[in-house]
């Protein structure tokens, strides 16, 4: 869940403007000069916005092999996040990943090349299963040492694909659901993650480390996860592409949940193309998450497909969000309704969903209910052994733990989800339908309908999270200093036709930009 307190504009454009002074108190004359350091060393870097098939080029001719790949980023990580301006999106690093490399370069000489994905290095979020070297925590000390029993779904899905898995990245911790005034990109294991672009703001979150290892090229593409907004919101305050899939088609079986309703996985990319390379190897049914079973025969195979040429030319897309007149005051946004339009997409001002501003109560009841169960349900699977059995547990260490676990903020969230009653509760129900009903019959899908439109643009990540729709935001040109993005989103199953017409808007605004590692903002 993003619960990130940063002020955001109501108007599909999304600046990140506050100061963290946890973050603040720490920069010092020292800071700057490492992040001058660090502009240095990021320009001398050799595979900066690379993209996919850029190095699947390279691999294929023979002139760049995947433990170099492997090893350059290893090397970039140790710079730029360990040292340089110390990110802190790396929570910790993959002792494999050089082997794991060799192993995909001999297949690679032998004739057998997987997919897209071959030899690419990946980072996925510590709250995504690993059967391996590594933790599985989800920021939480609690968890340290409490190895799951296998490879969550979506990463027995990357290890087929050739991809390979280089580390795990920081995060709010416990998807930022722990407690109410959490900090975005902070947890007890991993510390505070920092923004790339300005270092005292916020990464937002809870994908927070995902998201500013893309922006800092520390990967090619990492892992997030989304209840409500942590893929996007991190992916807009990194200047980064975000893809937030339709709930079902990735598999959340061994991801550490909040709520079975909104939960998702999703790429965090710097192109649309990746964004789409990466989902269709995620995706897939699996039996043990059963709304995958929902999932389109040919749902992988339309991601992975060349998108047509101008795919906003005769496009209906409806504009969410502030009135027109506040809307053109925002420069940004009034630039990027311009390039949708000069690229023949006729653009409809369709306001607000009714009744989104007063369903955050159901939602986040659903998320109270949801994630006792989810959260015992999945430290059940780690045995009859571990310390820590059930959410009681984890509020109990927690506790015990105070100075390294709750310096900054408590876990009154994880006190009210454990006080609620079984999913069979009349409220748990009656909250459900509500947020189905105000997003799905009377929002989503309604607006769609009633204006025959292709996808929504602007608004806000919290009505497609709700949903279980699809959404995906495209990086803009910075806004003083910090990145801006525009989000699409429409109606379930509809990533194809979102990404493509995400790309072509990518392809006329190019505003993706490297991040400077800036300690501040500069004065007006």
């Amino acid at each position: 869940m993003n619960t990130d307190r940063t002020p955001v504009p109501h108007l599909g454009i999304y600046p990140c403007s506050s100061v963290l002074s946890v973050v603040k108190k720490f920069l010092s004359a020292a800071l700057l000069t490492c992040a001058s350091l660090a502009i240095a060393r990021a320009a001398e870097f050799p595979f900066a916005e690379a993209t996919i098939d850029d190095l699947q080029a390279h691999m294929a001719a023979g002139t760049l092999t995947s433990r170099e790949l492997t090893a350059a980023y290893l090397a970039r990580i140790a710079e730029i996040d360990k040292a340089g301006p110390k990110l802190n999106a790396v929570i910790e690093l993959n002792p494999e990943a050089l082997a794991i490399a060799d192993t995909l370069d001999a297949e690679r000489k032998a004739g057998r090349v997987r997919g897209p994905l071959h030899g690419i290095p990946i980072l996925i979020k510590d709250n995504i299963a690993t059967a391996d070297k590594m933790e599985t925590t989800a920021g939480s000390l609690a968890l340290v040492g409490l190895k799951p029993p296998r490879d969550a779904h979506l990463v027995t899905q990357l290890r087929e694909a050739g991809a390979i898995i280089l580390g795990k990245t920081n995060l709010s911790e416990w998807a930022n659901f722990r407690g109410d005034r959490s900090i975005s990109g902070w947890s007890g294991r991993g510390g505070q993650t920092r923004n790339p672009y300005v270092l005292d703001r916020s990464p937002s979150g809870s994908s927070s480390g995902s998201a500013a290892a893309v922006a800092a090229n520390l990967c090619v593409a990492a892992i997030g996860t989304e209840t409500n907004g942590s893929i996007i919101s991190p992916a807009l305050a990194c200047g980064v592409v975000g893809l937030k899939p339709t709930v079902g088609a990735v598999s959340r079986s061994g991801v550490i949940p909040i709520a079975a309703a909104f939960d998702t996985a999703g790429p965090i990319t710097r192109t649309v193309r990746d964004a789409a390379l990466v989902l269709a190897a995620l995706a897939g049914t699996d039996a043990r998450d059963a709304v995958t079973q929902d999932l389109p025969a040919d749902f992988a195979e339309k991601l992975a497909a060349a998108w047509p040429a101008g795919a906003l030319r005769g496009a209906r897309l409806g504009v969410m969000g502030a009135p027109g007149s506040a809307r053109t005051a925002n420069k940004t946004f009034s630039a990027a309704l311009e390039t949708l339009r000069a690229a023949g997409a006729e653009l409809i001002d369709v306001g607000e969903a009714p009744g989104l501003e007063n369903s955050s109560g159901a939602r986040i009841d659903v998320m109270l209910y949801e994630m006792k169960t989810g959260i015992n349900a999945y430290l059940a699977e780690l045995g009859p052994d571990v310390p820590i059995k059930t959410l009681a547990d984890v509020i109990k260490f927690n506790d015990e733990h105070w100075a390294k676990e709750q310096p900054l903020f408590g876990q009154q969230y994880f006190a009210r989800t454990q006080a609620k009653g079984p999913l069979t509760e009349p409220a748990y129900i009656e909250a459900l339908e509500k947020c189905r009903r105000v997003s799905r019959t009377e929002g989503i899908d309604a607006l769609l309908e009633q204006h025959r439109l292709d996808a929504l643009i602007g608004g806000g990540p919290t009505l497609a999270a709700m949903a279980g729709y699809p959404s995906v935001t495209v990086p803009l040109a910075p806004v003083a200093e910090m990145p801006a993005g525009l989000l699409f989103f429409g109606r379930a199953w509809s990533e194809a036709k979102l990404l493509a017409l995400a790309a072509d808007f990518e392809a006329r605004t190019r505003g993706r930009r490297e991040p400077k590692f800036l300690p501040t903002v500069s004065a007006p």
